[in-house]
């Protein structure tokens, strides 16, 4: 089978295009309106699939925000041959407005307002499915969920949807992180069966990875200690699972790519030091710890990660491997840190994405859709 072709909205530095091209996806079209995120992209994707023998270099092929791009353009700019029997539409609309740890403004905040202009640009592209990624401050308030609600309705005369809440950690990635997924399938075509049961009940099946389903709670994970005492991994505990897992070793920082970029600390190392390995409950400075899942991978403003046991923040290679992001996918070291930092605090796990791709192409497969 042809690879299904895919458009790509806030594509950042490309963790769900990875996603989906690993489960057999083309992006044919990517729209980052960040100048450096931009530059990341091409940076990290080129890198990665040289290293898989892949010749064509994807890049972003719209530079502009969503709010000056028009449906024809993006179809004349993605397809330039003429618009595909079948195509699909994925895309994380910025969350800042929607999560507790932004100022939640929620739909009236200028990040907000894109999720909405997101919901437009389907309508107007007709996709045969989509996906739209975002956090679960999306659907957990009320006045948001009905305002979402209420928009999602202009899209549901078109398509049958179904969401659900997924956390990354249950797909085998060292990070609790719960994000919400939407589906969406083009109606036109579809048997009066699939759409009668969309109109009952949940209707997608969406991926479960049975070794780590509800890893929160099923493994016993490390305690909280003093920092600088020797810790034991807990029986049974699987290592991908852990922080561990994506330290690198110090005599290695000069030897893999962007493991030897970190912030400097400005803080008393004497108090660093107070700060328990495993103490992620504070507002900022949160130790991680070395036989524990990491929280949100959310770095920027006030936000920092330190490492459970050296005194110092973790490194980019460190966090994007906590993204699921493969030591491959490399990037240049003249663009700033916190960049950087951010791009990779935004970004889609990518084991989470190929999962979310893989059951979504099952589906279209299993009903005949494409």
């Amino acid at each position: 089978m042809n690879k299904i072709p895919l458009l790509s909205f806030f594509s950042g530095g490309g963790f769900m295009d990875m996603g989906f091209e690993q489960s057999g996806y083309h992006i044919a079209w990517a729209n980052e309106f960040d100048v450096t995120f931009i530059k990341l992209y091409k940076e990290g994707i080129s890198s990665w699939r040289r290293t898989k023998g892949l010749k064509n270099t994807p890049y972003i092929l719209n530079e502009k925000s969503i709010l000056d791009i028009s449906a024809k353009g993006i179809l004349k700019e993605a397809f330039p041959n003429g618009k595909p029997k079948h195509f699909g539409i994925i895309g994380g609309p910025p969350c800042q407005d929607f999560s507790i740890n932004g100022k939640l403004k929620g739909f009236i905040g200028d990040r907000g307002k894109l999720t909405l202009d997101f919901l437009k640009k389907i309508i107007e592209l007709k996709p045969t499915f989509f996906v739209m990624e975002n956090v679960t401050g999306l659907i957990s308030r009320k006045n948001t969920s009905d305002y979402l609600k209420h928009h999602l309705r202009a899209l549901e005369k078109h398509y049958i949807i179904d969401y659900k809440k997924l956390n990354s950690l249950d797909f085998g990635v060292p990070q609790h992180r719960e994000r919400i997924f939407f589906i969406g399938i083009l109606k036109k075509g579809l048997s009066k069966q699939i759409i009668e049961k969309a109109v009952l009940a949940q209707w997608f099946t969406f991926p479960v990875n049975k070794k780590y389903f509800n890893a929160a709670k099923k493994y016993e994970w490390g305690k909280v200690v003093p920092f600088g005492t020797k810790v034991r991994k807990p029986n049974n505990l699987p290592l991908e699972l852990c922080v561990s897992s994506c330290l690198v070793d110090e005599n290695k920082l000069f030897r893999i790519p962007n493991a030897n970029e970190y912030f400097p600390l400005y803080k008393s190392l004497h108090k660093l030091k107070q700060i328990n390995e495993g103490e992620t409950n504070r507002p900022s400075f949160k130790r991680l710890h070395r036989y524990k899942y990491s929280p949100t991978a959310c770095y920027g403003n006030n936000e920092v990660h330190l490492h459970p046991f050296l005194n110092r923040r973790i490194s980019v290679r460190e966090a994007l491997r906590i993204q699921g992001v493969p030591d491959t996918y490399i990037l240049s070291s003249h663009i700033s840190l916190t960049k950087k930092f951010k791009m990779i605090g935004n970004g889609v796990p990518i084991p989470l994405a190929k999962a979310v791709a893989g059951a979504l192409k099952k589906y279209l497969l299993q009903n005949k859709i494409i």
